[in-house]
């Protein structure tokens, strides 16, 4: 029923080195568009998308930041209240990769979850499109295995350009994010008074 229909807003971070086609993503989700024209992203900007889940109207506010050196410092108010993270690299270049234990650590540090192991992450690995992978630097195999060491976060293979599994990575972020929030509610409704360092063990299905 439309009438009990809940809405819940749900702060997306997307994250990885500057170039890795992160706003290509984002417009290609929200708008269906493409540019060729790289610029750089300055500071921290946002988009939003309404999407139904399981009769649940949620908008994502997806949060985009340049990945250079020097926006890195954009400290705890980007990171604050985010419901889940996405990772990006570029699958044609190593250092883009090398990269994600860095980014995978930074926004631990700064967002600091309440239940960091079972925080809700997925990896993109962008950019398969160019010269029909020929130019492909990062086996899938190699990226599925940091997933697993991360605690077997989902992993997709994505084209902004092509406009390919854009919509199911973000879907996927979306449900963990939905699934991990349940998991939550239900640990702080049947736990009273938690010990000010009670971990979260209600065995998240991320």
């Amino acid at each position: 029923m439309a009438s009990s229909r809940r809405r819940t807003l749900l702060k997306v971070i997307v994250l990885g080195d500057s170039g890795v086609g992160k706003t290509s993503l984002m417009n290609q989700y929200v708008n269906k568009k493409f540019s060729q024209q790289y610029k750089a992203t300055i500071g921290a900007d946002f988009v939003t998308k309404e999407v139904l889940i399981e009769d649940r109207l949620v908008t994502l506010q997806i949060w985009d930041t340049a990945g250079q050196e020097r926006f890195q410092s954009l400290g705890v108010a980007f990171y604050r209240g985010a419901d889940c993270c996405m990772l990006v690299y570029d699958v044609n270049a190593k250092r883009s990769f090398n990269a994600l234990n860095t980014w995978h650590d930074e926004f631990l540090t700064q967002a600091s979850p309440s239940d960091p192991k079972h925080f809700p992450f997925i990896l993109l690995g962008n950019k398969i499109d160019i010269d029909a992978g020929n130019r492909r630097a990062i086996p899938e195999k190699k990226a599925k295995e940091w997933c697993v060491s991360k605690g077997n976060i989902p992993y997709f293979e994505t084209s902004a350009k092509e406009d390919y599994n854009v919509d199911s990575a973000f879907l996927c972020i979306a449900k963990l994010a939905l699934e991990h929030e349940h998991d939550q509610d239900i640990y702080f409704k049947t736990v009273a008074q938690p010990a000010p360092d009670t971990e979260h063990t209600s065995g998240c299905a991320c």
